[in-house]
């Protein structure tokens, strides 16, 4: 049930950051994510230390979803005109520095011990929480920036 959970997150997440539900304001978009991150906040909450290897694994198909997202971020700004490149830059870095951090953190959990594995999920779970907090500002801003 957890990974069904966690795989219907990342595909709604994916969904969301290919483009589905135009027709949705930005509002209601970014309530979608939130709900959606919250629930895998909960999940990751799930894993014991047995389950390790499956935690991973599933956390490392979250942070290919937040890559590509990355990609699609970056390719709408690249679109856009000069004076919003250069005030997006930053934020891309910031997101993109967010996206190393879990990387670390996600290594950091494959090779945590049994005594270290709960503070280690928690640290990855504050990453993850801070980097998709730092993508719906992203899009809030582009969103504000840029018309449809």
């Amino acid at each position: 049930m957890k990974n069904k959970t966690l795989f219907l997150t990342l595909l709604s997440i994916t969904a969301f950051a290919a483009g589905c539900g135009k027709e949705q304001t930005t509002s209601q978009q970014m309530d979608k994510v939130q709900t959606e991150t919250t629930q895998a906040t909960q999940d990751m909450k799930d894993y014991t230390f047995a389950q390790k290897a499956e935690f991973v694994k599933t956390m490392q198909g979250q942070l290919d979803a937040l890559n590509k997202d990355l990609d699609q971020l970056s390719a709408k700004i690249d679109s856009s005109s000069d004076a919003v490149k250069a005030e997006a830059k930053p934020k891309l870095q910031a997101l993109r520095d967010q996206v190393t951090q879990l990387n670390q953190q996600l290594a950091d959990a494959q090779n945590a011990t049994e005594s270290t594995w709960d503070s280690v999920k928690a640290g990855f779970q504050k990453a993850y929480e801070a980097t998709k907090d730092g993508f719906q500002k992203t899009r809030q801003w582009m969103s504000d920036k840029i018309a449809p």
